[in-house]
């Protein structure tokens, strides 16, 4: 897919204008930016330290290098001009199971609760569809209640649990697996 391409633009609930796009090398400053304070924040994300900015232009160069291979589709959420929210969808490559798609989603704090991940959500599994994908999984922190709630309402259910998968500021918390068919 096109990287800036449009694919939805709507209110959210607090009555901020939201567009929903393709990832672009424009984005570099704001997903840097979103990914820090996500690390700062004590997110529910994997990752836990601070990236390098120029760690965030290789993970971009490499994420628009996969879109542009059709591997995986990154939409992020604007606001004001500004991304505010990262997720992606990607097809398993090389095996039996190449009809499922792994997902991944974040917003950035001031953002949540208002629409935005549930809006994305059904991009993604849109993109889905027209990926031609049969099985859609993701994951998420098991204490991540306000995920877990949307992920939910998207039709996806619990298909597993890994306990103690995350040692997070000295406590472990299970990883949820969520899955949604789409045959």
């Amino acid at each position: 897919m096109k990287a800036g391409k449009t694919i939805r633009k709507f209110l959210a609930s607090d009555g901020r204008q939201v567009i929903l796009r393709t990832l672009r090398w424009e984005d570099l400053d704001d997903c840097f930016d979103m990914i820090n304070s996500l690390v700062t924040e004590g997110a529910n994300i994997v990752k836990n330290e601070r990236v390098s900015r120029g760690e965030e232009i290789e993970w971009l160069a490499g994420a628009l290098s996969r879109m542009e291979r059709d591997e995986k589709i990154y939409v992020v959420a604007e606001v004001d001009g500004r991304a505010v929210g990262n997720s992606e969808i990607g097809r398993r490559l090389g095996g039996y199971d190449e009809h499922v798609g792994s997902i991944g989603m974040a917003i950035k704090k001031g953002f949540r609760d208002v629409g935005i991940g549930t809006e994305m959500m059904k991009v993604l599994i849109d993109q889905g569809r027209k990926m031609d994908l049969k099985v859609l999984t993701l994951s998420a922190f098991a204490n991540n209640e306000r995920a877990i709630h949307v992920y939910r309402k998207m039709g996806f259910k619990k298909t597993g649990q890994i306990p103690q998968k995350f040692l997070k500021q000295g406590k472990y918390i299970d990883e949820v697996i969520m899955t949604l068919v789409l045959i």
